[in-house]
């Protein structure tokens, strides 16, 4: 048996196990796949053991997306430019990052909101890690213009400097901006989700967006935040963020085994188990 799993502290919480397992199980083939939680102080240890034989590789979440970088041996895709990684690869005992957030997320607009990306212009609420990933896949996916906003504006205009030097068009956007020039708006923050620190806020006024635009969030729990149900309650298109977890996750089962990933029996058991979690946390019996 081969083993999989994702490192991250706290690890508790994540769908990845479900929707993985579901993936090996459907493509038989014989990989178990783990929750690492690693406090810092066994971030070296826990990467040095991904070398074993047995080992296809990690996924990687919060909040050791930047710290792995240094720890392996190489950088494949994106990963080099947007300086993170949630993806690693166990070749022969040589470790290779990756990063398929954002490539998981300009496919899963494509495929599942019949969204192109090229020739759009698209805002990223958010200047962290998700939003760094995202930006990144944009560029190659042809995005017209790729604006940046965020609480603190100097790491949005980092970020799209960082951009721009990639030789995308990215611009830096000041709160209170009209942003009724972007197609797509895609919450990139914590802002909505469940356990989070505003799980009842909302990261933008709807009213500043353009009633054509697509809402994206890639919070996925709730599926429907707070964001997205004002969005749809303004006649806006809508896309939570679950079909983006799916597809980064499908990406990765593909670097590991090199066999295309079962996306609809991935999606299935993510939702499955979400349905579980929700009916426990009412009282109701799953």
């Amino acid at each position: 048996m081969k083993r999989a799993g994702i490192m991250g502290h706290p690890v508790a919480h994540s769908l990845s196990p479900v929707f993985q397992a579901a993936a090996f199980r459907e493509s038989g083939l014989d990989v178990s796949y783990d929750l690492w939680d690693t406090s810092p102080s066994r971030l070296r240890a826990r990467i040095e053991s991904l070398r074993a034989p047995d080992i296809l590789g990690a996924n990687v979440t919060i909040p050791y997306k930047e710290a792995v970088v240094p720890l392996l041996d190489e950088l494949g895709g994106q990963s080099a430019r947007v300086g993170a990684v949630n993806t690693i690869v166990n070749r022969d005992g040589r470790l290779f990052g990756f990063n398929t957030d954002g490539p998981g997320f300009v496919a899963a607009l494509r495929n599942e909101a019949a969204f192109d990306v090229a020739g759009r212009s698209v805002l990223l609420l958010g200047a962290g890690g998700a939003a760094r990933g995202i930006a990144f896949a944009l560029v190659d996916a042809r995005a017209k213009t790729i604006g940046v906003t965020n609480r603190t504006i100097d790491r949005a205009t980092r970020l799209a400097a960082d951009v721009r030097a990639a030789g995308g068009p990215a611009e830096a956007v000041k709160p209170g901006a009209s942003l009724a020039r972007f197609d797509c708006v895609v919450n990139c923050t914590s802002i909505g989700m469940h356990g989070g620190p505003d799980p009842a806020g909302l990261p933008v006024e709807i009213d500043s967006l353009s009633r054509g635009a697509l809402a994206v969030d890639i919070v996925y729990i709730p599926e429907v935040t707070p964001f997205l149900a004002a969005a749809a309650t303004g006649g806006l298109r809508t896309f939570g963020g679950l079909p983006m977890l799916i597809y980064q996750g499908a990406l990765a089962f593909e670097l590991w085994t090199g066999v295309n990933a079962p996306a609809e029996a991935m999606a299935v058991a993510a939702r499955n188990e979400l349905q579980r979690r929700a009916a426990l946390a009412s009282g109701q019996r799953p």
